[in-house]
């Protein structure tokens, strides 16, 4: 099964207590795709600019990740600054220049049409809405958002969560788009905004899955927290969530049918993508990290978790 994602590619420039890195491969898009890639075939859709060399163009193709639908533009691709000092859970934005993704406007190449999943990652909520209204055949549509979207562009983003099958955000944003604090409140009034399920991510301490009656052919099913994996060192932590994202929606693409019980492993699978993602600067570590890493490190979840006790009332 494919995934059709749709966001940025990026370079970003970001310092942590571990050091300093400037211009390095990013972005949304860039970090699913790479974590996705471990478990289905991954399409992207994005634009880059002239300083996009072959160099980087060579960290998709080694994934046997589909780029046809990455756009070259005149100018310079996206850029990003920011630095995290005390916590880790939080960047300090120092600078943003769109440069060609200013004017991005989504071109879905004919061949990409038969997608089966697609995945709406954090862009202009206006954007997400034009690539699902052109995706209308796709088996399962999930999506990701931030606060700026939230607070300044809340009536265009209604019109996207009223299409989304699932939506992954952390608690932050949940707690801003339901204007509740208590977490079972927030997700339910998220959920009557459209998505049929709710993944919301909480940093180092995992995520928590909630379901609506219409996510698994109208059977409840219970609210379902995944732990995170304890690590002696997080040198970056930027692409942690849409890391988390790809190796949640890449499982979920692998598997024949969504169930309970695929929806609980995948938000497994997330963690471990998620996990490695910050352990080097930028992409190095997950677009080098190795399947049987990925088993291995599914197995110690699975141990520290008590993983299929949780999955028996799936």
């Amino acid at each position: 099964m494919s995934i059709l994602v749709v966001g940025s590619v990026a370079f970003d420039s970001i310092e942590t207590p571990s050091g300093k890195r400037t211009k390095i491969l990013g972005g949304a898009a860039t970090h699913f795709a790479l974590a996705a890639s471990y478990f289905t075939d991954v399409r992207v859709i994005g634009v880059v600019g002239e300083d996009f060399t072959a160099e980087h163009e060579a960290v998709f193709e080694k994934r046997g990740i589909d780029t046809e639908g990455i756009e070259r533009a005149d100018g310079l691709t996206f850029h990003w600054t920011g630095e995290y000092s005390g916590s880790l859970n939080e960047a300090k934005t120092l600078g943003t220049d769109l440069n060609v993704f200013a004017t991005f406007a989504p071109k879905i190449p004919e061949q990409y049409k038969d997608s089966e999943y697609l995945f709406l990652a954090n862009i202009d909520p206006v954007l997400q809405l034009q690539v699902r209204q052109q995706m209308p055949d796709v088996k399962l549509v999930c999506g990701d958002t931030m606060n700026y979207w939230i607070a300044d562009h809340r009536a265009n983003l209604d019109k996207v969560l009223a299409v989304l099958d699932v939506l992954l955000i952390n608690d932050g944003e949940a707690r801003m788009i339901s204007g509740e604090h208590n977490p079972v409140k927030a997700a339910e009034k998220v959920m009557a905004l459209g998505p049929k399920s709710l993944v919301v991510k909480h940093g180092e301490y995992g995520a928590t899955g909630y379901f609506s009656e219409r996510a698994f052919g109208g059977k409840a099913s219970r609210p379902f927290r995944a732990p995170a994996l304890p690590l002696g060192e997080v040198v970056d932590p930027t692409g942690a969530g849409d890391s988390f994202a790809g190796g949640f929606y890449g499982y979920i693409a692998s598997q024949p049918e969504l169930t309970p019980a695929v929806f609980k492993t995948a938000m497994f699978y997330g963690g471990v993508m998620g996990s490695f993602a910050v352990e080097r600067f930028g992409t190095d570590r997950l677009a080098s990290v190795t399947s049987e890493e990925i088993n291995e490190r599914f197995e110690l979840f699975r141990e520290i978790s008590h993983l299929e006790d949780a999955l028996a009332g799936a």
